[in-house]
This record gives structure tokens, sequence and C-alpha cells, in this order.
């Protein structure tokens, strides 16, 4: 397992059209482990075409599905029925591409078993896979017991300002856009703003692992 080679991909946010040409970039690397790490859905015009990509993806591919805060926010209000918070974070064109009117949140069965599925986290001897971080102070084994972790996962941005961090191992994350991926110690962020092309981001971006090569696509649902 040491020597496992992985790609990684950042959040894609309903842009079907840029993930297939990313997904088309990385057929020569089609033998490695593939980790997507989360918020799928939300603010771009096609979340059902990305599910219904990956899920195509996975039966020909070794595939790990990580959850973002976009994912837990839909399964959220598919659980309470409330889809305040959700919706405003961008989840009206969730609804829409899955053609849900004013009040509807009618989603296929499959999709949903889809979001149950993700992981929070996926740890390997090398790295540590996440969608938004972890506790800087902390080895990256406390964190995982602690009854926190859900929330560091999905939503934590501190380690961003840390000037160093108790992990063990390099994380892998995605969450917090930027126009270049973020690069420091033990410190990989792959989130470069494909859904935020008006704002100078518009980038969906992988990382070839170990080599750390990143390889970049131009956002083409806009």
């Amino acid at each position: 397992m040491a020597d496992q080679k992985f790609v990684a991909i950042g959040d894609i946010h309903g842009c079907v059209r840029t993930l297939e040409a990313m997904l088309k970039q990385l057929e020569e690397h089609n033998d490695r482990t593939f980790v997507f790490v989360g918020d799928y859905v939300d603010r771009g015009p096609d979340s059902r075409g990305v599910v219904d990509l990956i899920l195509n993806f996975k039966q020909d591919h070794d595939c790990i599905t990580l959850r973002g805060n976009h994912e837990q926010m839909l399964l959220d209000a598919v659980r309470s029925g409330d889809v305040s918070l959700w919706m405003m974070n961008g989840g009206q064109s969730t609804l829409n591409s899955y053609d849900n009117g004013p009040g509807e949140l009618d989603l296929p069965d499959e999709h949903i078993e889809f979001f149950k599925s993700t992981r929070l986290f996926y740890d390997t001897p090398d790295y540590f896979f996440v969608h938004a971080g972890a506790p800087p102070y902390r080895k990256i084994a406390d964190s995982k017991k602690d009854k926190e972790a859900p929330y560091h996962f999905l939503w934590d941005r501190s380690h961003l300002n840390a000037l160093e961090t108790a992990w063990e191992k390099k994380v892998v994350f995605g969450h917090t856009p930027r126009s270049h991926p973020i690069v420091k110690d033990k410190m990989l962020g792959i989130d470069t703003g494909c859904v935020y092309r008006s704002l100078g981001y518009g980038k969906l971006t992988s990382i070839l692992l170990p080599e750390e090569k990143f390889i970049k696509q131009i956002c083409l649902d806009h």
C-alpha cells in the first residue's frame, strides 16, 4: 500500500463538462486510485450530471468519494426537510438539475445512496485525504477519534494560517478556493474554484501522487 499511486480531484460543484474534460486528461492514469475530495453539487449548472458521471466512472475505476460540506447540507435537508441552510449555499441549482419545482426535494434513490456512502476521510500510510482539513494542533490519528471530527473534516480552515502542524503525514484537501493550489509543509490544497470563473478562479485541479504533479482544466460550464 505504501507505494500506491493516487489521483485526487478537487471541488467540482456541478460542473459536469469540466469534470468530463478532466477525466479525459487523466485517462493515462486510469490504473490509479481516484480520490474525489467532495463538493460534487451546488452552485454549478448540472449537479445531477456530475453524480451520474461519477457513478458511471466508479464502475470501471478504483474510486474513493469523500463527503464535502455541500453533500452534508444536502443530506441534512433530506433528513430534516429544512432546506434553508442548503439554499443559502447554492442548493437551488442542485434542485434545478433534478427538475424539482419550488419546495420540492425529490432526488433519485441511487443518488441519495451515493451521498450517504461518501466518506469523511480516506487515510493511507502517506496521505490523509479529506474535504476541508484537520485541526493543525492535533495529530491526525487523534483527530479521527474526536467527536468534533465531522465538523473539522467538512468545514475547518484553521490549518490554512498555521505556521506548523502536528500532522504525521501530508493532508490533501479541497473546500477553500484559491487561484493556485496550496502547497505547504504537509499540506496540499486542490480547490481552485472551478465554479467561480467570474471571480478569477475557474479551474478544476487534480494532483498525481506521489509525484505531486498538478493537472488543471479550465471550467467549461459557464
